[in-house]
């Protein structure tokens, strides 16, 4: 059954409106059957507009897509948590969290590694759904998915770091107060950069409105831009890109036969001592290193990444993850992925420094993209002719004003976040084949939080034999729902007896 609730101006000059379409579904989880209500449309969202000091009331600035998922047969919203996501970019859409990992229905990949389908595409039940212990809003951020700024505004004032938290935080805030859901425990689930912008929000709510968190999920995680960019003076990303070259390395078997042979965990663990101890050392050296040290380092890169020696010793002992992508399988004339690097891909030139495309991407784009635009309107009867923006380039250049000449972070701004709410709890998921957020990286943020000891114990973090969509992989799927539903209940559950960070 289908309700239609769109509203429509009549005139040119009538004011926007919210678009709305409601219907009815069930999904089975765990053998148990749930009946739920799919909310899908735009919400206009609207800024307090003043002139010279004079309060002249709200300005229409954008109209917000989302999806929404609420369980039928709860007695007490106020006692049911729900979970607002949102995947990164900057300019994507919530699709794959909402058709990968949390929504009712999930993409359906060729097996249990996630290879691409052959067209056409299909969606199947997600009973690996989070609908079970929580409500679901998909959030797309301004020029995301249906997301458009209202005739006379201007998308780029949308499209960066402070302005998107400052939406999507309202987004949040007119949501709970409209669908009465302020008492409910309160989540967020970010990927990628959603994980950036989930680290400015848990500040953002706090701050502006008030509202407080019980939990955040973090999906391969960046909190912190300068474990990621490899610039010239920036040796961080070397030492902690590379537990990834050797995982990498490893699933390819580009190893010697000594560590092809043992457990990843036990290599990694090897890599990451390696990697923390005298590559660090060897690089903060610079030229001051001696040439025997030098030869030394050269040959524990190579046995860690598969790599030449030579290649290593002509790279400076810095291995850029492109230059990784492109050399580890260049004897074969194929690349590796940097979403997923279990993933290979086919360049025209076997011989350049970059690859012509991501394999791990063009591994879900097609099937992603398909299965929502036929979803929308087919099964949640939300009709419109704009392109669904699944990951644009639209929105770029994505300003970072508030960081010029620093490293984007939000690491302190979740640290404190956590300080003023000793209740919130971080879950942080990793994918030991993830090249754009290592999980290496994100360890060496969280231990470099300055968070209280006394609040350490709120941030837990699972691995996964998987990429940055570790979900796209079936058994990592499965292990995954069961932390996140085991995260959501500890979290939305708190004993209110708790100390303060900083009691005795």
């Amino acid at each position: 059954m289908t309700e239609q609730n769109h509203t429509h101006p009549t005139g040119s000059d009538a004011p926007p409106t919210d678009q709305l379409v409601v219907t009815q579904h069930s999904v089975t989880i765990d053998g148990q059957p749930i009946s739920y209500t799919a909310t899908a449309g735009t919400i206009v969202l609207k800024e307090e507009h003043e002139k010279e000091g004079t309060f002249e009331g709200e300005k229409p600035r954008a109209a917000i897509f989302f999806v929404a998922y609420t369980r039928d047969d709860v007695a007490d919203p106020a006692m049911r948590p729900i979970t607002f996501a949102f995947n990164g970019g900057p300019g994507s859409s919530s699709v794959w969290l909402h058709l990968g990992l949390l929504g009712p229905r999930r993409v359906q990949m060729l097996d249990d590694v996630g290879q691409l389908p052959p067209p056409p595409y299909r969606l199947i039940e997600n009973e690996y759904s989070l609908l079970d212990v929580s409500d679901l809003v998909f959030i797309d951020p301004v020029t995301t998915g249906y997301s458009r700024v209202l005739p006379g505004e201007k998308a780029a004032e949308f499209h960066g770091f402070k302005k998107d938290i400052e939406a999507v935080g309202d987004f949040m805030r007119l949501y709970v107060t409209r669908f009465r859901r302020w008492l409910s425990p309160k989540f967020l689930a970010g990927e990628s950069y959603g994980t950036t912008r989930a680290g400015g929000l848990a500040g953002y709510l706090q701050e502006r409105h008030g509202l407080y968190l019980n939990g955040i999920m973090l999906i391969s995680s960046v909190l912190d831009f300068a474990t990621l960019e490899f610039e010239i003076g920036n040796d961080l990303p070397y030492i902690l890109f590379l537990p990834t070259y050797s995982a990498t390395a490893w699933y390819h078997r580009r190893l010697n036969p000594e560590l092809q042979h043992r457990e990843l965990r036990t290599i990694l663990q090897e890599v990451e001592e390696f990697a923390l101890g005298p590559y660090a050392t060897a690089l903060l050296k610079g030229a001051a290193l001696p040439a025997d040290e030098r030869r030394h380092i050269v040959d524990r890169l190579a046995r860690y990444t598969g790599l030449r020696p030579e290649y290593i010793a002509a790279t400076n002992l810095r291995i850029e993850i492109h230059r990784f992508v492109k050399e580890l399988l260049r004897d074969q004339r194929r690349t590796v992925g940097r979403l997923d690097s279990r993933f290979t891909g086919i360049d025209r030139d076997a011989a350049g420094e970059h690859n012509e495309y991501d394999p791990s991407y063009s591994t879900i784009q097609g099937p992603y993209t398909a299965t929502l635009n036929h979803y929308l309107r087919t099964e949640l009867g939300f009709e419109s002719d704009l392109t669904y923006e699944i990951l644009t380039g639209r929105v770029r250049p994505w300003s970072y004003a508030d960081h010029e000449n620093r490293y984007v972070t939000v690491a302190d701004t979740l640290r404190k976040a956590m300080t003023i709410n000793p209740y919130l709890q971080v879950y942080i998921a990793n994918g030991y084949y993830d090249l754009a957020t290592p999980y290496f990286a994100t360890q060496y943020t969280v231990n470099h939080l300055a968070l209280d000891a006394s609040l350490q114990g709120n941030i837990r973090q699972g691995f996964f034999e998987a990429g940055h969509m570790m979900y796209i992989h079936r058994p990592s799927l499965v292990r995954l729902k069961h932390e996140l539903r085991e995260f959501v209940h500890d979290a939305a559950n708190r004993e209110r007896s708790r100390p303060v960070a900083g009691d005795d």
